[in-house]
């Protein structure tokens, strides 16, 4: 296995029990029905659901390491991983960068929207929009590595076949 969370790559193995895999699925199930993978395309949603979906990941994946306990963060032999450091990685790595940058930023621009603007309108104008979707693309990519690997680890194919590419 080989994730690469732009500022920590992880190289090794992993072989999850079966509270790492009930987890894993868990997760994954959120991830391929989240903006997290599935594309936003230019002219569809709004950035501030998109970090809003983004922003869940954490209390669902904080409520499954919850549920399933310090099973799915068990020591492993050298060169493994276990459930709980790949989930927490892939928050504090993959998607808390991106929300601890843009949050702010889309706020800032939110809080300047006239009344008589759409929220949809108003975006749109943001010098920025552009910027973000290029950034929630590459963040797409690296959660969909991620992914692959849920998917893998539950023994399921990949149900990414369902999602539409649009890049």
């Amino acid at each position: 296995m080989k994730l690469n969370l732009h500022v920590l790559e992880i190289s090794g193995t992993w072989e999850p029990n079966d509270a790492e895999r009930r987890a894993a699925w868990q997760v994954y199930v959120e991830l391929v029905t989240r903006v997290a993978v599935v594309p936003l395309r230019a002219e569809e949603g709004l950035l501030r659901e998109a970090l809003s979906s983004m922003y869940s990941l954490f209390a669902t994946t904080r409520e499954v390491l919850r549920q399933h306990g310090p099973e799915v963060a068990e020591p492993k032999r050298s060169g493994q991983y276990n459930f709980g450091y790949l989930a927490v990685a892939m928050l504090n790595f993959g998607v808390r960068p991106l929300l601890a940058s843009w949050h702010p930023l889309l706020e800032d621009w939110e809080s300047r929207r006239p009344a008589d603007r759409s929220r949809r309108d108003h975006e749109q104008l943001w010098s920025q929009s552009d910027e973000l979707r290029d950034v929630l693309k590459e963040t797409r990519r690296m959660l969909t590595t991620y992914a692959d690997l849920l998917a893998s680890a539950c023994g399921v194919p990949s149900l990414l076949e369902a999602v539409p590419i649009s890049d």
